[in-house]
């Protein structure tokens, strides 16, 4: 019995000999071009379950190409993406499956205009994955709740400001319960108080442990709220790291000399 006890790994070693849980996210040496115009150069990044990443870098540099890869609305020409164990870059990737764990929001809300924000919630769930409309109504109600904006449930969307219409776009998103959220500039179009109530919005997932990868302008809330920053340039990812790295001691000049072109 002794001798059994004494060649049993102790606690620590059991643990370490673990596997660390795969990445939500992982592409590697993903290349995209469009037409001559090669856009993503050999990208490689890894997100884990529940960060939140800021992908920041000059327009032009592939950030917006980068999440519609991760979403399979732009396919790759080169490299592997695979998300929660899915492989977007496969031919016979099942988008359905896909949607049903990433939930995506651009600049522009893409509301439809003859429907309410409840109706707007409640689309997707309903016509793509056929749940039971009370169901589904419910969630979406808790959504509006949760964003702040059930008293405006039964208005459309040319009834509510561009920060409203966004919120709803995020509910939206939302109302498929994905693990992944990916956001696309989406506080370029708004006024600087408009910008406050979508990142109040993004703030309150990220605290809830979703997965979340912004493309962003807004250094200030990457800085606050992100797990890592990438800063991409000329279609590759040039430095990634945690914000107060990348923000107070980046490495390389590419960075640098962009940081010190924006304000915070």
């Amino acid at each position: 019995m002794l001798d059994t006890i004494a060649e049993r790994p102790a606690p620590a070693a059991v643990a370490s000999a673990r596997p660390a849980a795969a990445p939500a996210v992982m592409l590697a040496n993903v290349r995209k071009s469009f037409g001559s115009t090669r856009v993503l150069n050999g990208v490689t990044l890894s997100v884990k379950r529940g960060d939140v990443t800021c992908v920041i870098g000059p327009s032009g540099s592939g950030k917006s190409t980068l999440l519609r890869c991760i979403n399979a609305l732009t396919p790759v020409d080169a490299g592997t993406v695979v998300v929660e164990g899915i492989a977007v870059h496969d031919p016979a990737l099942d988008k359905l499956a896909l949607r049903r764990r990433v939930g995506m929001v651009f600049q522009q809300y893409n509301l439809f205009p003859h429907k309410t924000a409840l109706e707007n919630v409640m689309m997707a769930p309903i016509h793509v994955l056929q749940e039971d409309r009370e169901e589904v109504e419910a969630r979406a109600v808790a959504l509006l709740t949760k964003i702040r904006l059930l008293d405006k449930a039964h208005c459309y969307p040319g009834a509510l400001s561009g920060g409203q219409q966004q919120r709803v776009a995020i509910a939206r998103s939302l109302a498929m319960r994905p693990t992944i959220m990916l956001f696309d500039e989406v506080t370029a179009a708004l006024d600087p108080v408009m910008v406050k109530e979508v990142l109040s919005t993004i703030r309150d997932l990220a605290e809830e442990g979703i997965t979340c990868i912004l493309v962003t302008h807004e250094m200030g809330f990457a800085r606050e709220v992100a797990d890592q920053v990438c800063f991409t340039d000329h279609g590759i990812v040039v430095e990634e790291g945690p914000p107060e790295m990348i923000f107070t001691q980046p490495e390389d000049p590419r960075t640098r000399d962009f940081l010190g072109h924006v304000t915070f």
